[in-house]
């Protein structure tokens, strides 16, 4: 697509079955993008998200690595990035949200904001992201909408502006009254569009339309003042009901999100803003997957381009290591499918064949500029297991299954200082069976896991180890980096150790990065 073209880079983030990936795809249909929306619920039809792509994910009806969308609506670009929704994948999610301009924030009108929606929206807070909100199941039987917006007020501390206003909700629900162009969006059970400026309408009984008014007149008068300015700025987030399920109010927030969401924005590298007009190409690698094309066992390194322009042949450095390399195979992404990128600018999500040379957080250049992107978030696991391969004579095809997925960022993984046996890190129970299917399916390894007692990592900043600090309860091993990593028990374990060794300093490792 041409440089002229506006571009719009968004994730969309919920708790787990808000309706984060039903939303994604019937922006993707309104799009042209699919033809039909698949359903995670659909497993008997044969029919799984679009987003969906490995393996697992269409057995369990569940989002377990981002996807890269991409779609031209009314002349803007926007690229989707489809985020995993359950909390053992939320650093994949945090990851990704390094690569976006705008959030969507997807909430169950009938549960409010959940404990992954406010940690999701932390980081988003964290990095100075755009929020908008899709208040969904609007047609369920749920929580008041006045007082949904009081919840996101009070909880998330930010000023919302309902962009549209429901007419009922649940089994009352009529429609959506839409606050910018005075016009009502009608639900009917054949879910096909039907518009009617407001003073047209005489579907409504009289208590509906006072109901309503009322409603209307109150948000006037107490509620917001709304500027784009706090909406750039995360301090006022536009909210919208409706319906991702029965396909209902997802076109007008879609109409919206192209006027609302973030331009592609400058980004900080070595101490600067980087704006995406400098025309020196600039651009980071915020997530690796391996295997995404079964056939090939390939391994893709997921770039957003910052500044300049991408070409595909283009020689670049990477910042890391001074190295320089030719960037021939790169291709854009509709969730597994792809195609080959020529061109590529601000905003962009291209993907780039890897044999090894990208780490996660990698900056790569063009010309001879040499920065550094900040550092991709890193998180403490919560779980810890010593892992084996039970065939040892497959050894090899361990150690890479091992590595490959450590690089992709959906584990991390410690060693023992002596024996360096492997110890697997990670938030939640769902990663370890994740890694253990793909081990099986992806490089035909069978794997042990000896799960472990401890709960808490900390990384050791000032002072060192020594073998009489450690015992049962706390444990020494080693990350990715040689950095030396102590494994406590519980949260008992670690004061105890902070009283004894009042001069050792000891960081989650998100504190390393911020």
């Amino acid at each position: 697509m041409p440089n002229e073209t506006p571009r719009r880079t968004f994730a969309i983030i919920s708790h787990p079955d808000a309706g984060k990936t039903t939303l994604t795809e019937k922006v993707l249909l309104l799009g042209g993008g699919i033809r039909s929306a698949g359903t995670v619920k659909g497993k008997k039809s044969g029919k799984y998200a679009t987003s969906d792509w490995m393996e697992i994910e269409k057995q369990r009806g569940i989002s377990v690595t981002s996807s890269v969308m991409q779609l031209l609506y009314k002349d803007i670009q926007i690229n989707i990035l489809d985020t995993p929704g359950h909390q053992d994948f939320s650093e994949d999610t945090y990851r990704t949200l390094t690569a976006v301009d705008t959030a969507v924030m997807v909430i169950d009108s009938v549960k409010g904001i959940e404990a992954q929606t406010l940690k999701l929206f932390k980081v988003c807070r964290m990095r100075g992201i755009p929020i908008l909100t899709f208040i969904n199941k609007l047609d369920r039987e749920g929580k008041e909408p006045l007082d949904l917006l009081s919840e996101i007020e009070e909880t998330l501390e930010m000023d919302t502006f309902p962009m549209n206003w429901p007419i009922g909700t649940g089994k009352r629900l009529k429609g959506i009254y839409s606050i910018p162009d005075d016009t009502v969006e009608f639900y009917n059970e054949s879910h096909e569009r039907e518009i009617l400026p407001y003073k047209e309408v005489t579907k409504l009984e009289d208590y509906e339309q006072e109901a309503l008014e009322e409603e209307i007149m109150l948000l006037e008068e107490a509620g917001n003042d709304f500027t784009m300015e706090k909406v750039l700025n995360g301090t006022l987030t536009p909210v919208f009901f409706g319906s991702a399920l029965s396909n209902f109010g997802v076109q007008s927030f879609l109409d919206q999100f192209v006027k609302l969401a973030a331009e592609p924005q400058a980004r900080k590298a070595s101490g600067e803003l980087v704006p995406p007009t400098s025309p020196d190409f600039s651009g980071f690698i915020f997530k690796i997957q391996a295997n995404m094309n079964p056939n090939h066992r390939d391994r893709i390194a997921f770039l957003r381009v910052c500044s300049g322009s991408f070409e595909r042949g283009m020689e670049v450095t990477l910042s890391r290591s001074g190295k320089k390399m030719k960037l021939n195979q790169s291709h854009s992404f509709f969730a597994s499918d792809r195609e080959t990128v020529e061109k590529a600018y601000p905003g962009d999500i291209v993907g780039l064949y890897d044999s090894g040379n990208f780490q996660v957080g990698d900056t790569i250049v063009g010309g001879n500029t040499r920065i550094q992107y900040e550092e991709m978030p890193q998180f403490p696991p919560e779980k810890f297991a010593k892992v084996t391969a039970k065939n040892a004579l497959k050894h090899k095809q361990y150690h890479k299954g091992i590595e490959q997925l450590v690089q992709e960022g959906t584990i991390q993984l410690y060693k023992t200082p002596y024996f360096e046996d492997y110890i697997i890190g990670a938030v939640g129970e769902l990663q370890f069976q994740v890694f253990e299917y793909r081990m099986k399916n992806e490089y035909k390894v069978d794997i042990e896991f000896n799960h472990m007692t401890h709960e808490l990592a900390r990384w050791v900043t000032k002072g060192k180890v020594t073998e009489d600090m450690t015992d049962s309860r706390k444990m020494l091993v080693n990350d990715q980096q040689g950095r030396s990593v102590l494994l406590f028990q519980n949260e008992f374990a670690l004061r105890w150790f902070q009283d004894k060794h009042p001069d050792m300093e000891l960081s989650t490792g998100w504190e390393i990065l911020e």
